[in-house]
Formats: C-alpha cells, structure tokens, sequence
C-alpha cells in the first residue's frame, strides 16, 4: 500500500466501484428487451466491507481481485416469458441509489484531496 493509497482510504476505490456498479445496471436496463438477458449487480457495498477489513487485516487487497466474486446475477421477481430477468423499476431505483452513493464516495475522495493539498500548501 502506498502513501497515497494510505491517504485516501477507501474513498477511490469506493468510487471505482460505484462507477462499475452504474454500468452494470446501465448494461441491464440497455438489455431490457433483450429475450434471455440475465441481469446482473455488482455487490458494491459487500466489497467495499471486504475491501476495508483486508486492509485493516493488513493483507492489502486489490479492489480487481474483489471485483469478480461480487458481480452476481439477479434473480426475477416476475420473469418475462422470454427468460429476460430486467425488472425496470428495479434497475431505476438501484440505479438512482447507486448514483446518491457515487455522489457521496465523490464528494469524500474531493475533500480528502482538498485537505491533503491544504496540507502540502502549509496549511493556507
């Protein structure tokens, strides 16, 4: 882990992976009306946990070693009759909850770099 990595926390790579998670969900919600499309999410919240408790483990996970195992198909509440499993109204508020967090980890990796350029200003 470096310097930087030590810096920012989590925060990058919470970004990273909300970014992943809206193409994710933006694949599905293209493949709507796609006959045997599977849809699929991305554990954002699950890796980040994973993420976190690797680093304080010491162990120093990459977040492309976590990526793999989080992706998952979704499963239906009411499939299609041609084997699609996109449900729009749940990709829209996955979508729309997924982008409140990317905003949130955004707006925290913003101040974390603000308050390391403080730092190497002297404090100004």
């Amino acid at each position: 882990m470096t310097m930087l990595d030590t810096a920012l926390g989590l925060s990058a790579e919470a970004l990273k992976l909300r970014a992943q998670r809206l193409d994710v969900i933006a694949g599905n919600i293209a493949n709507a009306s796609t006959p045997g499309f599977k849809a699929r999410d991305l554990d954002a919240d699950g890796l980040l946990a994973r993420l976190q408790a690797a680093r304080t483990g010491g162990f120093g996970a990459q977040l492309a070693d976590q990526v793999a195992g989080g992706l998952q198909y979704r499963s239906a509440l009411m499939p299609n009759m041609d084997g699609n499993t996109v449900e729009m109204a749940t990709e829209q508020a996955a979508f729309a909850e997924n982008a409140v967090k990317y905003r949130a980890s955004l707006g925290f990796l913003t101040s974390r770099i603000q308050t390391i350029m403080s730092a190497l200003r002297g404090g100004e």
